[in-house]
């Protein structure tokens, strides 16, 4: 498709790759209404290269806007997929707007890590965007609560940080802290996710996160944070 998309024709082209036994694989597996058409992440991504090749910035975001409207899965994938971008140039409000405004919206893992690593090429580019992402610590949508911890994974694996990034590490691990009575499966993912991967860049500061805070998360959760350093 070289031509710039209309929404019909990006769904048509998500449908005609559709398998419709794998379709009812996924829908049992992630266990929400919406449509599957059974589309592997790899097709996705090649029809989304060519779409935003085609598109300018303005057309990208009216086409991820209506995907994510359609409500289908892999619809939903596409849309954050087209996001999916260190530079964006503009980096008006937009795209982050888009974003954010889906956050809420999250009902299951796969879309929203998906639409989670698009908002965290956003939140790298202003980090002054993390006072929305503050706001969701407190939601009562489980989903937005551990898109907090998922959309800044990126400040865990910096090798080299500056300051800031270290306020912002910090920072974080004090929405972890807030999360760590919660005893909900995603949510002790996320902690465990989120020490781990900072554990390959500063050990100590997992060790030592784990030493006053780890009594309160699941098991699972602190073998997770611990996995490449041990105790």
């Amino acid at each position: 498709m070289n031509d710039n998309p209309t929404d019909d024709q990006a769904l048509a082209a998500l449908r005609a790759l559709a398998d419709p036994e794998k379709a009812a694989e996924m829908a049992a597996y992630h266990k929400t209404d919406r449509p599957f058409l059974g589309v592997a992440v790899p097709q996705i991504e090649a029809l989304v290269k060519d779409w935003r090749a085609a598109c300018t910035l303005d057309e990208r975001l009216a086409l991820a806007s209506a995907l994510w409207q359609s409500d289908i899965h892999e619809a939903r994938i596409a849309a954050a997929k087209l996001l999916l971008q260190a530079r964006i140039r503009p980096d008006d409000q937009a795209a982050w707007a888009l974003i954010a405004g889906w956050v809420p919206q999250f009902d299951s893992w796969a879309i929203a890590d998906h639409a989670a690593a698009a908002g965290g090429k956003r939140l790298v580019a202003d980090p002054a965007r993390l006072d929305t992402v503050e706001t969701w610590t407190r939601h009562p949508n489980m989903w937005t609560r551990r898109a907090a911890l998922v959309m800044t994974l990126p400040w865990t694996r910096l090798t080299h940080p500056k300051a800031a990034d270290l306020a912002v590490r910090e920072r974080v691990l004090g929405w972890a802290e807030t999360y760590a009575d919660d005893h909900d499966w995603f949510i002790q993912k996320a902690i465990g996710w989120w020490l781990r991967d900072l554990s390959k860049h500063n050990p100590q500061r997992v060790r030592d996160w784990i030493a006053v805070h780890g009594a309160r998360l699941k098991p699972f959760a602190r073998r997770e944070a611990l996995r490449h350093i041990g105790a």
